[in-house]
């Protein structure tokens, strides 16, 4: 499970300008980035982590997690979700996540990097996956009891540990977790895959989204992402360009916008503060760059933001 003492959180305690990214290291002998358990579980074995006193975080990984009785809060991106019994909350990798103090909330919670799941279902997981999907899942009717006891039979696979050959055992986690996946991309909350996009473009994409998720505070240009992917300039932006029809660029941008929405507006942070979350060095270039894109001093927008209710 991911815990405190083994995710040492990067340059101390979250503040309001900072929030640490966390990697996946689940407990010694698990093998192939996939862990189980249950929220019960994962509440009992930490008493006073991490929601006294609530800390902000990130992850390059997924939580998933059925609640199967009571109710969770978590923070997703600085808005509140309450996840009732039947329904699913999915934290993806570079989300701002905090936890709510333990409440009655059960059911099985599973962590797991992106790389566990092989590359034809994450394609077709691609809407599900995605950055901008749903944090709170309705799985439809017809899927749901089928997915808790999926859910159940992975976590009992997964504390099987030794009773099979290691590669029988991470296959059998594998095939438990892709079949629960795209069982719960069914839920009317999931718009359908498009499989329409080159198979080599669409994948440059891809792991372009997952690296401007974790990424877009620190990097800001085009050639940096193009760099961490190991492809040319051109290839990014021509990708970026066939799946949204968008260039890299603009793309950059709006994720960094985004995030100053959310901050602005619903987590109530001060614009200095939030120049030096998204990586600006002047908060004169932050305020240069929100007039750019919405036509409003930050300030202004702030006020916007909140009024919405974002």
């Amino acid at each position: 499970m991911m815990v405190d003492k083994r995710h040492p959180k990067q340059g101390g305690q979250a503040g309001p300008a900072e929030v640490p990214l966390f990697g996946f290291q689940p407990p010694v002998g698990t093998p192939y980035g996939l862990e189980v358990s249950t929220v019960e579980d994962f509440f009992a074995q930490h008493a006073d982590w991490p929601w006294s006193p609530p800390r902000l975080g990130r992850a390059t990984f997924h939580y998933l997690i059925a609640v199967t009785e009571g109710e969770l809060r978590h923070d997703v991106d600085h808005v509140t979700q309450t996840v009732s019994p039947g329904q699913w909350l999915w934290v993806r990798p570079g989300h701002a996540q905090c936890w709510h103090p333990p409440g009655d909330a059960r059911g099985p919670f599973l962590l797991f990097e992106p790389g566990v799941l092989t590359s034809e279902v994450a394609r077709l997981l691609a809407p599900l996956t995605a950055h901008e999907a749903p944090a709170v899942l309705t799985p439809h009717p017809d899927d749901g009891s089928w997915l808790r006891q999926t859910a159940l039979q992975l976590l009992d696979e997964h504390r099987a540990l030794g009773r099979r050959r290691l590669e029988v055992h991470h296959l059998l986690r594998r095939s438990l977790l892709e079949s629960l996946l795209l069982r719960l991309a069914n839920s009317p909350d999931i718009a359908p895959a498009d499989t329409t996009a080159g198979a080599g473009r669409g994948e440059t994409y891809g792991r372009f989204v997952d690296a401007l998720e974790l990424h877009f505070r620190e990097l800001h240009r085009v050639a940096d992402y193009a760099g961490l992917l190991g492809c040319s300039v051109r290839t990014l932006s021509r990708a970026a360009r066939d799946a949204t029809g968008k260039g890299a660029r603009e793309l950059i941008d709006e994720r960094r916008l985004l995030e100053a929405r959310r901050l602005l507006g619903g987590a109530g942070w001060d614009a200095r503060a939030v120049a030096a979350h998204l990586g600006f060095t002047d908060p004169a270039n932050f305020g240069r760059f929100v007039r750019g894109h919405t036509g409003l001093a930050p300030a202004a927008f702030a006020a916007r933001e909140a009024e919405s209710g974002l």
